[in-house]
């Protein structure tokens, strides 16, 4: 399968997104994501097979929106002025000057001529069509009826019979030019301020857009070998070429750092403020700040391929996701149109035998039509999404798609992993004691044992004894849960792990890691590890939000117990292998929707169990692919966040469209019973989209957790 990614522009509400999501569907292409707030357009197609992409990308072009390479619009310029706007301002002075007919005392001046309205209508009709006629037409056309058609039938309807007015019956009592004029000028307004409006739910994003693209120090050398600064774009930087960063100066992608210490500030990346020290031979990530020093580095990822990039385009794609919420709308945004176009006919037709008026029958027809919007139903869940991401993103937290978001909302508990998840996982050596060979000896034999281990204890051990005298094995494996167990070249076995192996040999049960040789133990090492600062607040938190907090560990009672005690998680399971962790994590997530927080490989068969997984970004790379949430910030400090956006994103969802529908329900029989202008129910038709947009954007600063 080949990934493809496009951007789409032209689409100005969801029913064009369903338009080119159904069209790519009916050409055999698979999970096709269209995100109607930036034009993002993600799918898979079989390599080598019909169509192709240029007949796709014509097909696209056929429904009437143009087709851009996402790599060719990143490197575009902006439109100097919006294109909705800039067609409001042409139309506004040709609407005004009609609208003064209406003036009694200028009724019978030049401006109630009914050619002089015509000719002033006309243009604004005619830019009007070339417009919502061209949308409406191609729509039908593909199956698929969008909101131009509404919007043209009523501009239509009022244009074609002022004009049969004018020519049958010299125009006077016909006239209604300022109705198709105000129609069309308003729905052009009203299409600026929803672009505005949803363009402002993707600020967070853009800000985190706006840092891949920053100029980098190059540092070469000339023919004497003597150092040179070149400043080039970021995007030009290629792994190993070497970069000159200085205080105040943004890292232009992933480096490693050869020369010099800084404090960084990550926050673009991590969601926290506080800088970090760094010294040679640190990773440094790119998009963060450099608060003091200077450093010289060697690029590992270019700007495309960066921590930051990934970010990016990870939140994208979960933008272009629709959660199980969005279905119905879309069901209904689908067949919403001809249902408006069936309810105007039933209005034309019911008013004309009530009140045997024609014109009254059919400008509230009109109205029907003008009023009626399906953009605010499909607007309701990615405006919201948009914003719940993008906030999520800047604080260091990536959800990998829509459902993980609204999963969040139903959560009761919350299940964590211990070592590296509650506690630092940085862990030192505390106490050890060989019972039969020399320490040195007993020092090489460990390490040799636990340098082909990924546990945490294990690298704490191994960085501790590191050495060349190493053991050379006959065989070696790690049994997950248990340790590790070794075969020398001479048939002796020997064991690393937990006191599960040691059992029969000792009574002693309060040692970390227990050594054996041929089932005899041989020696024991004990080491620390501290609980992460912000646990105890964390853990606070869900409690106070009505959330019941487990711990799950494969640590021993006892240490697993004080930790607990000590954040004040009643509910303990400890001693558990990666298979009675994930029997545990799925019995707890069928009993109530259940959140796993884990960082190690053993904890990734759970997380996938769980309703959703929770994975540190500094985990090992299988618990980060298995979980749906990835907290950036190195700690589990923004996992409340997580939740409360998670609840509360999907709290702005249900809002939006509760207002979409009730809108519509109220505002299309108004429109019916003659309450409401069609002048008046364009301009109510534009702003319900902006109330949408307005009420997505206070998640930006919705106190949420």
């Amino acid at each position: 399968m080949e990934t493809v990614i496009w951007k789409v522009r032209g689409m100005t509400c969801s029913h064009c997104a369903l338009t080119v999501s159904q069209y790519l569907e009916k050409q055999g292409m698979h999970n096709v994501k269209v995100n109607p707030i930036d034009g993002d357009v993600r799918f898979e197609r079989e390599s080598g097979k019909v169509p192709s992409a240029e007949t796709l990308t014509k097909g696209i072009v056929s429904l009437g929106y143009d087709v851009v390479d996402e790599k060719m619009a990143g490197g575009s310029t902006a439109a100097p002025m919006n294109r909705f706007l800039r067609y409001t301002l042409i139309c506004l002075p040709f609407t005004l000057v009609l609208m003064l007919h209406m003036i009694p005392a200028l009724h019978n001046s030049w401006i109630g001529n009914p050619w002089v309205q015509c000719a002033l209508a006309a243009p604004v009709y005619l830019l009007g069509m070339s417009f919502f006629g061209k949308s409406a037409f191609k729509s039908i056309r593909n199956g698929l009826p969008n909101m131009n058609v509404l919007v043209t039938l009523g501009a239509s309807a009022a244009f074609l019979y002022s004009i049969a007015g004018t020519l049958l019956y010299g125009g006077h009592g016909y006239l209604f030019f300022e109705t198709t004029a105000t129609i069309i000028t308003l729905v052009f307004f009203g299409n600026y301020l929803e672009d505005v409006s949803v363009q402002s739910t993707q600020k967070q994003l853009n800000q985190l857009v706006k840092s891949q693209k920053v100029m980098a120090n190059m540092i070469a050398f000339d023919d004497k070998h003597q150092e040179q600064i070149f400043p080039i774009e970021n995007n030009q930087l290629r792994n190993g070429d070497l970069v000159l960063i200085r205080t105040g100066e943004q890292v232009p992608a992933d480096a490693k750092i050869l020369w010099g210490e800084a404090l960084l500030n990550e926050s673009i990346i991590t969601g926290e403020s506080v800088p970090v020290e760094k010294k040679a031979k640190d990773n440094i990530i790119g998009g963060s700040l450099v608060a003091e020093g200077t450093l010289k580095a060697i690029i590992t990822h270019t700007a495309a391929d960066s921590v930051l990039a990934n970010i990016i385009n990870l939140v994208k794609k979960a933008q272009g996701d629709k959660p199980p919420v969005q279905r119905m709308a879309d069901r209904i945004s689908g067949i919403f149109v001809p249902v408006v176009l069936i309810i105007a006919v039933i209005t034309f037709l019911v008013n004309y035998q009530v009140l045997h008026s024609f014109e009254s029958a059919l400008m509230r027809s009109i109205a029907v039509l003008v009023i009626a919007c399906p953009c605010a139903m499909g607007l309701a869940t990615p405006a919201a999404i948009a914003v719940g991401l993008g906030r999520a993103a800047r604080n260091g937290i990536l959800f990998r798609d829509a459902r993980s978001l609204e999963a969040f909302k139903t959560i009761r508990r919350v299940v964590f992993d211990k070592t590296g998840t509650l506690t630092t996982g940085k862990f030192r050596i505390e106490a050890y004691q060989s019972l039969v060979l020399p320490d040195e000896d007993f020092r090489n034999l460990v390490y040799s044992l636990e340098k082909y281990s990924t546990h945490p204890l294990a690298s704490a051990i191994t960085g501790a004894w590191k050495t060349r005298n190493e053991t050379r094995w006959a065989s070696i494996t790690e049994i997950k849960g248990k340790g590790m167990h070794a075969v020398s070249r001479t048939g002796e076995t020997y064991q690393a792990g937990s006191y599960a192996i040691a059992a029969r040999q000792s009574t002693e049960s309060d040692h970390n890691v227990y050594i054996l040789r041929n089932g005899q133990l041989i020696g024991w090492i004990d080491v620390t590890d501290t609980v992460r600062p912000e646990a105890r607040d964390v853990i606070r938190t869900l409690h106070n939000n009505g959330i019941e907090t487990i711990l799950l560990s494969g640590d021993r009672k006892d240490k697993a117990g004080r930790i607990a005690k000590e954040l004040g998680i009643e509910t303990i399971y400890a001693e558990k292998s990666p298979e009675e962790k994930l029997t545990i994590v799925e019995q707890l997530t069928r009993e109530a929707p259940t959140a796993m927080v884990g960082d190690g490989i053993n904890d990734a068969p759970a997380l996938a169990k769980a309703t959703i997984g929770i994975s540190l970004s500094d985990a090992s790379q299988l618990a980060v692919q298995t979980a749906g949430v990835v907290l950036m910030n190195n700690g589990i400090r923004q996992l409340p966040l997580a939740l409360g956006l998670g609840t509360h994103t999907m709290k702005t969802i249900r809002q939006n469209l509760f207002w979409a529908f009730a809108y519509n329900i109220v505002a299309i029989p108004i429109a019916a019973f003659g309450f409401l202008t069609p002048t008046f129910g364009a301009l109510v038709m534009g702003l319900s989209d902006v109330v949408l947009a307005v009420n997505s954007a206070r998640l930006m600063v919705k106190r949420v957790s």
